[in-house]
């Protein structure tokens, strides 16, 4: 089945803008065209950018993104290098969410204070 590239933006919930420009960045390499040149999205493409946008939003900067897909086109001879890749994306991930948790802690910390002296009180 082809996808157009308004329901791909529907479907991953992201702008037509955004897949036109991942296409431009050279993300999509496997993308077809009709003869007038409109995209079209196999299942295969559509599940390539879900890996994408799940690699972009942990972080991974989109240069990352384009040479780990360089390696997953150039088969199973790169599988150890891509499985490098994504330990050390994970390691990355786990030192964000430390990070994240020591500052929500902190957060919590001020509000359970403010609480306590009421600051957040509405005085009638």
């Amino acid at each position: 089945m082809e996808y157009s590239i308004k329901q791909v933006s529907e479907r991953l919930q992201l702008p037509t803008s955004t897949l036109r420009y991942y296409d431009k960045e050279g993300l999509m390499p496997l993308l077809k065209r009709t003869d007038y040149g409109t995209r079209q999205y196999s299942e295969l493409d559509v599940c390539w950018l879900e890996l994408v946008c799940c690699l972009k939003n942990s972080g991974m900067p989109l240069d990352d993104i384009k040479r780990f897909m360089m390696l997953c086109l150039e088969g199973s001879s790169t599988c150890e290098q891509r499985k490098e890749v994504l330990e050390k994306h994970k390691a990355n991930i786990l030192r964000q969410m430390e990070v994240l948790s020591r500052s929500l802690a902190t957060i919590n910390f001020k509000l359970d204070h403010y609480n306590e002296i009421g600051i957040f009180h509405i005085d009638g």
